[in-house]
C-alpha cells in the first residue's frame, strides 16, 4: 500500500504533463501548417483573378488574354491550396513522432535516474525513527581500537614529518625511564605530548591515561581534553564510543568545557543527529572567543545544520563570537593559578592548535599564532619546523605568505 501511495501519483502526474505536451505540440503543429505563408498566397491570387477582372472591364486587357491570365493565375492559387492542405496533413504526422518519442523517453528516462538515484518502496520514516536509527548507529560505532587501525591504513592519511634522529632517541630513552618510573606523573606528561608532536596521536593517548590515573580522581581537566583530543586525532577524527566516555567524564567536571562541547557535537554530527549538533554549537559559538581553535570549525558549518535543523540562524559577525565574555568561575579559577598551571594551560592550548593544523589546516593567523606561541615557550627549532611547514603551505598565497614571514622575523628565522 506504501509503495502505491508512490507510484500512482508520480504516474499520474508524468501522464498529466505528457498528455498537456502533446496537446502543446499538437497545437503548434497546425497553428504552423495553417500559418500565414500559405494564406498569403491564397490571397494574392484572389487579388490577382479580382484585378484582371476590372482591367477586362476597363478594356485594358482583351478577352482572350484576360482569359488566359485567369487559367494561369487560377492553376496557382488551386496549387497553393493543395499545398495548404498537404502541410496540413504531414504536420501532424511529424507531431505525432514527437509526441511518440516523448511518451516513450519521457518515462524511460525518469525510470532510470531513479534507478540510479532513488530507493524503491522506501517508506517513510517519521522524526522518532530518525532519532532511533541515530541512536542505534550510536551504538553500532567502532571501538577506538578499530578505528585507530582503519586510520591507520587510510591511504588518504598524511604521514607525519621524518623527525630528527636525535629527536627519536631521547624518546626511546624517555619511553625506557618510564618504564622503570610508572608513577611519574611529569613524566608522562612530557611522553605525551612529545608522541603527539610526532604524531604517534594513539600513543600520546595511551601517555595521558596514564597521566590521570596517576592523579586519580583529582585528575585535571586539562589532562582530560588532551586524552580526548588524541583519541580523536588517533581515528582521523572520528568520535569513538571511548572517546566519549572520557567527553562525557570532562562535561561532568567541567559543564562549560569549550573542547568537550565541541568534540560532543561532532560526535552527534557523525552519528546522524546534526540538530543536536547545531544546539551545541551555536551556544559554544556565542561562549567562545574569535581565537578559540574551534571557532573557524563551527563557523564554517552551522549554518548548513541549522538548516538541516530546521531553524532560522544568522551567523553573527566573527567579532560578536564571544561578546558574552569569560564566565566567573573562569575568571576565578584563571586569577587563582599559580603562574606554573598558566604555564600549562598556556602549553595545552597551543598543543591543541598545533595538532588541529597539523591535521586539519587553518588561516594564516592561527599559523603566526602558533609559531609566536612556540617561540614565547622557547620551543625555537619546533617553531622554525613549523614556519618552514607554513611557508610551504601558503607559498602561492602573497599576503598570507607575507603575515608568516612576519612571524618567523620575530623568531629570528627569516631567511
Amino acid at each position: 500500500m506504501i509503495v502505491w501511495m508512490f507510484w500512482l501519483p508520480a504516474i499520474a502526474l508524468t501522464a498529466l504533463v505528457l498528455g498537456l505536451v502533446a496537446l502543446a505540440v499538437m497545437r503548434g503543429a497546425r497553428v504552423g501548417a495553417d500559418g500565414e505563408e500559405g494564406k498569403r498566397d491564397i490571397r494574392i491570387y484572389a487579388a490577382q483573378l479580382r484585378e484582371i477582372d476590372r482591367d477586362r472591364e476597363r478594356g485594358i486587357v482583351s478577352g482572350d488574354e484576360a482569359e488566359r491570365l485567369r487559367a494561369e493565375t487560377a492553376r496557382r492559387l488551386l496549387d497553393a491550396d493543395r499545398k495548404a492542405r498537404a502541410d496540413l496533413s504531414e504536420s501532424p504526422r511529424s507531431a505525432r513522432t514527437v509526441v511518440l518519442v516523448a511518451l516513450l523517453a519521457v518515462p524511460l528516462l525518469a525510470g532510470a535516474i531513479y534507478w540510479n538515484t532513488g530507493q524503491y518502496a522506501y517508506e517513510d520514516m517519521p522524526l522518532a525513527l530518525r532519532h532511533q536509527a541515530a541512536q542505534e548507529a550510536r551504538a553500532a560505532r567502532p571501538s577506538q581500537t578499530e578505528l585507530e587501525t582503519a586510520w591507520m591504513r587510510d591511504p588518504n592519511r598524511m604521514p607525519p614529518p621524518e623527525p630528527e634522529p636525535r629527536y627519536l632517541e631521547l624518546m626511546q630513552q624517555l619511553r625506557a625511564a618510564l618504564v622503570e618510573r610508572p608513577n611519574d606523573l611529569q613524566g608522562y606528561r612530557l611522553l605525551a605530548t612529545n608522541e603527539a608532536n610526532l604524531g604517534n596521536h594513539a600513543a600520546a593517548a595511551a601517555a595521558w591515561v596514564r597521566v590521570i590515573e596517576i592523579q586519580g580522581e583529582d585528575a585535571d581537566p586539562r589532562d582530560m581534553e588532551q586524552l580526548a583530543e588524541n583519541m580523536i586525532l588517533a581515528t582521523g577524527g572520528i568520535v569513538s564510543p571511548e572517546a566519549e566516555v572520557v567527553i562525557e567524564r570532562l562535561l561532568q567536571r567541567e559543564p562549560r568545557n569549550g573542547t568537550a562541547r565541541y568534540y560532543l557535537g561532532l560526535m552527534f554530527a557523525q552519528t546522524g543527529r546534526p540538530d543536536l549538533t547545531f544546539r551545541l554549537w551555536r551556544g559554544l559559538l556565542e561562549d567562545s572567543q574569535p581565537g578559540d581553535p574551534w571557532v573557524p570549525a563551527i563557523r564554517g558549518t552551522i549554518e548548513q545544520l541549522a538548516e538541516i535543523a530546521g531553524v532560522r540562524y544568522t551567523l553573527p559577525p566573527i567579532e560578536a563570537v564571544g561578546a558574552r565574555g569569560p564566565s566567573a568561575a573562569d575568571m576565578a579559577a584563571a586569577a587563582n593559578m599559580t603562574p606554573e598551571q598558566r604555564q600549562e594551560m598556556i602549553g595545552n592550548m597551543v598543543e591543541g592548535l598545533a595538532a588541529r593544523l597539523a591535521n586539519q589546516g587553518g588561516t594564516p593567523e592561527e599559523w603566526a599564532r602558533l609559531i609566536n606561541a612556540l617561540g614565547t615557550l622557547g620551543q625555537t627549532d619546533r617553531a622554525r619546523a613549523i614556519l618552514g611547514e607554513a611557508r610551504t603551505v601558503f607559498a602561492d598565497q602573497p599576503q598570507a605568505l607575507a603575515l608568516i614571514n612576519a612571524a618567523g622575523e620575530r623568531l629570528g628565522a627569516s631567511d
